[in-house]
């Protein structure tokens, strides 16, 4: 009993120094095993400004700042809008968006920068920063 307390309790210790990945930032290469994507954004409703997002931190409308399903957290992206050519970089800090064909939201600011305010959803090419 005693020897799977002990087990418990380690357990528990070392997940706790793992963290939560929304810190410094990591770049994603092609060597990482992640090409990119395609497929289309969209943007936070201005009703999630100051909201937790999953990575621990609160949603800034005016960072430039993402979700995405599965890239770690604090990843950098770089979103091209395909009708336009215009692109931000974006870091990695909440999940979603999980509607069908939608590869990730942008804060608004990052809406703005890629022109996609009238329309709010666009079609989009993710590559690795």
């Amino acid at each position: 009993m005693i020897r799977v307390a002990l087990v418990l309790f380690m357990a528990v210790l070392i997940a706790g120094c793992a963290g939560r990945g929304g810190g410094q930032g990591e770049r994603v290469s092609a060597s990482s095993g992640w090409n990119g994507e395609q497929g289309q954004a969209s943007f936070y409703a201005d009703r999630y400004h100051g909201r937790q997002t999953a990575s621990g931190e609160r949603h800034d409308r005016n960072a430039l700042t993402a979700a995405h399903r599965s890239l770690p957290f604090g990843t950098h992206v770089r979103v091209t809008r395909l009708d336009n050519g215009r692109e931000t970089v974006v870091r990695i800090n909440d999940r979603g968006p999980f509607v069908r064909g939608r590869v990730i939201d942008v804060s608004r600011r990052a809406a703005e920068e890629l022109d996609m305010i009238g329309p709010g959803v666009v079609n989009v090419r993710l590559t690795p920063e």
